[in-house]
């Protein structure tokens, strides 16, 4: 789930959660508002109600990039005082005009976080962050996380699961023993395929391509056909025994259980 700049009100998540919980989840993530505004108020609240009026856990999202030890303390009393139990450790994305804070990356927080007995996850990305431009030096910022005590890591989006099968292997062969849960997301729209790989760095493999031609004039069709290439590369990494699924819904229920049913179809949660 995520508050789109802000503007999630607790009414309008709870319809949302009460549809994600249909696909029965693990965990629901809970991002730091879209656009740089990085509501946390709001990451804490919705996921807070995820907990306590559906039961299911909610990892709530941290960025540093700006904070303060100050202001990262104010948010660290509010996610205890909600109850909340693990965090996404992040660096996050500087918004125009925002001011340097006292944290460059998110494994400087993370011992922060495990002082305060936090289960703490961080990103990893299969093709590499945006600004990184070598795979060793992927791996290896993968590693300092880890060592800064990381305990579980979920991907950025990707769509080819040869990529992130890759990844995975070359991680553990690194020596990362964390599992890594990999993170899949739908394309919905082409100007929201085109936005994510210039934000992310992800490549387009030739299916996609080949789908965005033959849908390009129906929006609806091009919608399913993105959800059902989602649900493939689930199956396929399901049934490659990955350490764990994350389905970036985007606050949309019905890509949740179309995953859940994918999966379930072919026996494997």
């Amino acid at each position: 789930m995520f508050p789109p700049k802000g503007q999630l009100t607790l009414d309008a998540a709870r319809t949302v959660a009460a549809g994600l919980a249909q696909a029965r989840p693990s965990f629901v993530s809970v991002t730091c508002s879209a656009g740089g505004s990085g509501n946390s108020a709001q990451t804490v609240d919705i996921a807070a109600l995820l907990q306590n009026e559906f039961a299911i856990p909610g990892i709530a999202h941290l960025t540093c990039v700006g904070a303060t030890r100050a202001s990262l303390d104010q948010q660290v009393r509010r996610m205890r005082e909600a109850g909340i139990t693990t965090v996404l450790a992040l660096r996050g994305d500087m918004a125009e005009g925002q001011e340097p804070g006292d944290f460059l990356y998110a494994k400087d927080i993370i011992p922060l976080l495990k002082q305060e007995g936090f289960t703490v996850g961080a990103a990893a990305y299969p093709e590499g962050h945006i600004s990184c431009f070598s795979a060793a030096d992927n791996l290896w910022h993968l590693k300092e996380k880890q060592e800064a005590g990381a305990d579980f890591f979920v991907t950025q989006l990707c769509f080819d699961n040869d990529v992130l099968l890759r990844f995975c292997r070359q991680a553990k062969e690194a020596g990362v023993t964390a599992p890594i849960t990999c993170g899949i997301m739908p394309f919905l729209a082409k100007s929201q395929l085109q936005r994510m790989v210039f934000l992310c760095g992800s490549s387009l493999p030739a299916p996609i391509i080949k789908l965005l031609a033959k849908h390009e004039d129906s929006p609806e069709e091009l919608r399913q056909a993105g959800i059902r290439y989602a649900c493939q590369q689930l199956v396929g990494l399901a049934q490659a025994g990955v350490d764990g699924l994350h389905v970036y819904a985007m606050n949309q229920p019905d890509i949740a259980l179309a995953a859940a049913e994918a999966l379930a179809a072919e026996g494997l949660r």
